[in-house]
């Protein structure tokens, strides 16, 4: 009977160190977070019964996974460790009882933090200078990353603290940086990110760090190492307001709590708050606050005695599937949508929920008619994960994937990969045509400024536009025959297109809408290639030699351009008077070099995205978000938030005429 248990302990094992390495190392998990805590907890409660299977090696005595050979290895200063989880609040009041116990304490506060679903780093500073950052690894060896980790914007480069200082955080991805990167990668064929966590660990570990720049990561601060610990420092509240003077960002929901009881109701209202954040928790930390509490309660072999992570329950909805959609995007690639009843899920009403291709359909074999779950994968994108059998009617047919498209009715194909299905007629499906157009006007091509969708298509199905070429021969009549359209709106978008007729190389790259060329493969080739003659003129060798473009890529950018009709778009949109602007080198004494631009609001005399442009030409480093390490904020008509926060934070706020004179003088020195 016990080689039974001991079986099972070993197919646990192995099961627990395959799923490490998918969510570790290759940031592709197969089962969701709360399917790896049931095995990793069967596995401790079978270990305690049976220690006599109980290794040395098993995962539940270590830490996260082994370091990937494509990064150099960084030793840690200190030891990186995991948390043990509780998964329901008895679970918690006995970690809770326990930590009494050994401290021989009736009562102990506590802090409670947000648990941010992102990867665990290392900084290290040295003298004030950020010199090195490191995955978690094993806890005890980690990659270093610190290239990489110095393109987030929010991770301060410099500080005052001179001591020696390990900042411990997690990079994160926003919701709406996900969701745009997902919408991107399915534009260009690619695989989709699970969820923020994995588009997170993809985009941090990559080898080349201007394509982590690009991404849209984040970092939180939740813990300080200081070598000086008698600084006045007694907790651990006290150690994230030093953080947080210091210029690192640290999470502003973070509570201390004087119990358990009060931990516990914190647990309980971010239950359902947790749904309105741009970033994804999969639960609450909860640390014992006393600096010296957490010296005596020490750790086990892999987690801190004096922190626990409640977990909150993934939350799965039965819904009825009411039909599936098939959408077609702008390089013709087929998604499958399904409709349902509409099912209240983390926090929101969903009615419609991703089944992402063909081959999923068939390996849930999903019906119309059909009661599905539903779960939000990290809390963000709904998701079909399986049917309910027990509930299908008799006769339900399987669905048929259509071999035409819906659109246009030309044939469907799979892609090379035998995974995307796309729509075959490129050149004449509306759906395509349309979705390129979109792509054009929109921020990640030339920015038409007001330009947007419901517009686009008003002009396309008037008659009025076919290609990106044709906004450039548009009059403000023409505008003025659209539905809600005044005459000032009418004249503020003939503006708005002229502006865009200087466009910056990469975007204008982007723009075009090659098949698998988005904004990240755009910046690349506007870097390798002087001019657009010369990368309309590469040959498939010299494309597929670039890291990471590839023979795929390569084969699409000549297609596209072997293509009479595209030529002669492009010489259309060239003699409409467009002009292509190349990077050029920044000096070393440029007038701007080391400040940081952020721009809000609408400006009057020029578009945002010009102003953008000005700032970045003397050298200036521009972000979207404001932090003590900004240097100017430029206020527009209708400034937000990022009004407020410069306000806040004492940082220099200046108008467009203030912004314009300084970009004045500065041409000057130039």
């Amino acid at each position: 009977m016990e080689d039974l248990f001991k079986n099972r302990i070993d197919f646990l094992k192995s099961e627990i160190i395959k799923h490490n390495k998918l969510y570790y190392e290759q940031n592709s998990p197969q089962i969701s977070d709360g399917e790896y805590d049931a095995l990793f907890r069967e596995l401790k409660e079978l270990e305690a019964s049976f220690p006599q299977y109980s290794t040395a090696d098993s995962p539940t005595k270590k830490v996260g996974s082994s370091v990937s050979q494509e990064f150099k290895e960084i030793t840690h200063k200190y030891r990186l460790y995991s948390l043990d989880n509780s998964n329901n609040y008895e679970e918690l009041k006995a970690w809770y009882n326990r930590v009494l116990k050994d401290l021989g304490k009736e009562d102990v506060e506590l802090v409670c933090e947000l648990k941010i679903d992102g990867l665990a780093m290392a900084l290290s500073y040295i003298n004030g200078d950020f010199t090195t950052g490191a995955t978690r690894g094993n806890g005890i060896i980690g990659e270093d990353i610190t290239v990489n980790l110095k393109t987030i914007k929010n991770i301060p480069q410099r500080i005052n603290y001179k001591n020696s200082l390990e900042v411990r955080g997690e990079v994160y991805m926003p919701v709406t940086s996900f969701e745009k990167l997902n919408q991107q990668r399915l534009e260009e064929g690619k695989s989709l990110f699970a969820n923020p966590r994995n588009a997170a660990g993809g985009s941090v570990r990559q080898l080349d760090s201007e394509v982590t720049k690009e991404r849209d990561l984040a970092f939180f601060a939740y813990m300080g190492i200081l070598e000086e610990l008698k600084e006045g420092f007694n907790t651990h509240y006290q150690v994230l307001e030093f953080l947080k003077n210091q210029g690192f960002a640290v999470n502003e929901n973070i509570r201390i709590c004087k119990n358990i009881g009060e931990a516990v109701n914190y647990c309980k209202e971010w239950e359902e708050k947790r749904f309105k954040l741009n970033y994804a928790t999969d639960g609450i930390v909860i640390k014992v606050n006393n600096i010296a509490y957490q010296d005596e309660l020490g750790y086990t072999s892999r987690a801190p005695k004096w922190a626990t992570a409640f977990k909150f329950k993934p939350e799965e909805a039965v819904t009825k599937l009411l039909n599936i959609e098939i959408n077609v995007g702008r390089t013709g690639a087929i998604t499958p949508v399904a409709i349902l009843e509409p099912v209240k899920l983390a926090g929101t009403v969903v009615s419609r929920a991703s089944l992402h291709n063909a081959d999923e359909i068939e390996r849930l074999d999903i019906r119309i008619g059909d009661y599905v779950w539903v779960k939000k994968a990290a809390e963000i994108i709904p998701k079909v994960v399986k049917v309910e059998l027990s509930r299908r009617e008799e006769n339900l047919s399987k669905f048929l994937y259509p071999k035409f498209c819906p659109i246009c009715g030309a044939i469907i194909e799979k892609d090379e990969d035998g995974v995307i299905q796309y729509c075959t007629n490129e050149n004449n499906c509306p759906a395509q045509i349309k979705g390129r157009l979109k792509y054009w006007a929109s921020k990640d091509g030339v920015d038409i400024d007001g330009l947007g969708e419901s517009i686009v298509e008003q002009l396309f199905d008037g008659g009025l536009i076919f290609n990106y070429s044709d906004f450039y021969y548009l009059t403000k009549n023409d505008f003025l025959k659209l539905d809600k359209i005044a005459d000032k709106s009418a004249q503020n978008l003939i503006n708005a297109i002229e502006n865009s007729k200087k466009t910056e190389f990469a975007a204008f790259i982007s723009a075009l809408g090659i098949k698998f060329v988005g904004k990240e493969t755009a910046e690349l080739l506007a870097k390798v290639f002087p001019n657009f003659e010369k990368l309309k003129e590469a040959s498939l060798e010299e494309l597929a030699s670039i890291e990471g473009i590839g023979e795929k890529i390569a084969k699409s950018i000549i297609k596209f351009f072997s293509k009479p009709e595209n030529i002669d778009i492009i010489k259309k949109l060239f003699d409409s008077g467009f002009e292509i602007i190349y990077p050029s080198k920044i000096s070393e004494n440029a007038p701007f070099l080391g400040l940081t631009f952020v721009f809000t609001g609408a400006l009057n005399t020029i578009t945002r995205n010009e102003a953008q442009k000005l700032a970045k030409s003397l050298g200036a480093n521009v972000t979207n978000s404001v932090s003590k390490n900004t240097s100017y904020v430029v206020v527009g008509e209708d400034a937000g938030s990022k009004f407020d926060k410069a306000q806040k934070l004492g940082v220099m706020i200046i108008d467009e005429n203030q912004f314009l004179d300084m970009v004045k003088r500065g041409q000057t020195k130039n």
